[in-house]
């Protein structure tokens, strides 16, 4: 039997690996948005939509390439893994003084977003209730604005090196309903303050952020928590890196979980200890069921 089993994984290892990369468009307010995903080698019935959102600058096909763990787990824990394009490589996520050209035209991102979910609904049958966001840095904070703005569509999101912005920066018409989130942010960030402050890349302004501790208290008091959260040290199983995670976590019977992974000497990067993505689809297993 675990013969059999260990076949059935390489197998689905197999598949995922060698799967068709396919890219479509949606025509959103007369501009094209792309998207990139592996077309399932098996029938899927109700998998879990995951979007990867890549950061400021970036592309789906690019941060595509950090995902390799997850890429290859696609077909044995069900997910459909999609990397949408921002707009000119940006996203009109929520700060008000961003200068890149999505903010300025300000792009309608609910739109590209909803109308991907009902595509993957159409054409994958994919689980209405089990769509998930995993965002860094500008994906971040574009995942912040999924969660804030259109939560009845996401069942839970994880933002990497980003933090809400400060309450003057804020454009977005804030939902306020709970949901389950996982931050994970380094405290020698140089680009996305741990402790709060301005954001800027490569000249590009994008205005002040909260602190990680001020974001992470933001979700979880929506979530109906007090108190203080849990703390654990992860095994830091790269010692070369000079980076260590503390963990911090809300989580009871009826209410989403809410996970602050500080990475002590973080940069505006990915910590080694962890694979992000992994720990993100770990994460989301969690909300599906809880009760």
């Amino acid at each position: 039997m675990r013969k059999q089993s260990f076949l059935l994984l390489l197998i689905l290892s197999y598949l995922s690996s060698n799967a068709q990369l396919l890219s479509d468009s949606l025509l959103i307010d007369n501009h094209y948005r792309t998207f990139h995903f592996k077309k399932p080698s098996l029938p899927n019935t109700k998998s879990s939509l995951v979007f990867i959102l890549h950061g400021s600058g970036g592309s789906g096909k690019g941060i595509m390439k950090t995902a390799v763990k997850l890429e290859a787990k696609a077909e044995s824990e069900n997910i459909l893994l999609v990397y949408p394009d921002g707009y000119k490589h940006f996203w009109n996520e929520c700060r008000k003084t961003a200068t890149s050209a999505a903010n300025l035209e300000n792009i309608d991102e609910n739109s590209f977003f909803n109308r991907m979910i009902e595509y993957f609904i159409s054409k994958y049958q994919i689980s209405s209730g089990q769509v998930f966001a995993i965002g860094t840095s500008g994906g971040g904070h574009m995942a912040y604005k999924l969660a804030t703005t259109m939560p009845a569509r996401f069942k839970a999101i994880t933002a990497i090196i980003a933090s809400l912005p400060d309450t003057s920066n804020m454009d977005c018409i804030e939902r306020k309903l709970p949901m389950p989130v996982m931050i994970i942010n380094g405290t020698s960030d140089p680009v996305n303050p741990y402790n709060g402050g301005e954001v800027k890349i490569s000249g590009t302004v994008f205005g002040k952020v909260r602190s990680t501790e001020q974001t992470f208290r933001y979700w979880s008091s929506l979530d109906g928590y007090k108190g203080k959260p849990k703390k654990e040290i992860l095994p830091d199983t790269d010692p070369t890196d000079g980076k260590t995670i503390e963990k911090f976590s809300y989580k009871k019977k009826g209410n989403p979980e809410v996970v602050l992974l500080k990475v002590i000497n973080g940069k505006h990067d990915y910590p080694n200890d962890i694979d992000v993505y992994l720990e993100s689809w770990n994460f989301f297993k969690r909300q599906i069921n809880f009760k």
